[in-house]
């Protein structure tokens, strides 16, 4: 794993590239799940890091995957989000806009700073730290395919699908 350390707040950060093995993950999601890197062993996946929940890009994402989750379900492969938001938030977020993939809480956010998304980010000349939104494609061996980092979300999960078409077997 190509290591690009950077400190920000006492956090080491770590940017994945394809090639990379995925870190363990295990977290509480909604409907009462839990979602663990374990539990997808043999399955390929999106792993897709939000900001917050019930905000309009993050909802216009979860909507995307959600009505996207055929055409992900017929390749085979299984779509979760993650946020740091609390499991209770996103089993209302989930059923507010039935979303029926899973929502993982990284409410101590020991999975985004695994995965390199919890980095600084500067809005209107303020800094703090926060998700970068960030889709990672991990085939069934648990290694990254793809990468797609600070992701705009119109058109997004267009070519998450494309490149699940083109990558995973």
């Amino acid at each position: 794993m190509r290591d690009q350390t950077q400190q920000h707040e006492g956090q080491k950060e770590t940017e994945l590239t394809v090639g990379d093995k995925a870190p363990f993950f295990i977290m509480a999601a909604s409907r009462g799940r839990t979602i663990s890197l374990d539990s997808l062993k043999g399955t390929s996946f999106i792993l897709y890091f939000y900001p917050r929940a019930h905000t309009p890009g993050c909802t216009q994402e979860a909507v995307d995957f959600s009505n996207a989750l055929p055409e992900f379900a017929r390749r085979n492969v299984q779509v979760i989000g993650v946020s740091r938001d609390t499991v209770k938030k996103l089993d209302l977020f989930a059923d507010k806009y039935n979303l029926m993939f899973p929502l993982a809480s990284d409410i101590d956010g020991h999975v985004s700073i695994a995965y390199g998304v919890w980095v600084q980010k500067k809005l209107y000349g303020k800094t703090s730290m926060g998700v970068e939104r960030t889709t990672y494609l991990i085939d069934a061996q648990g290694i990254i395919v793809r990468v797609w980092r600070k992701v705009k979300v119109t058109g997004h999960v267009h070519a998450v699908l494309h490149a699940v078409t083109n990558s995973v077997s």
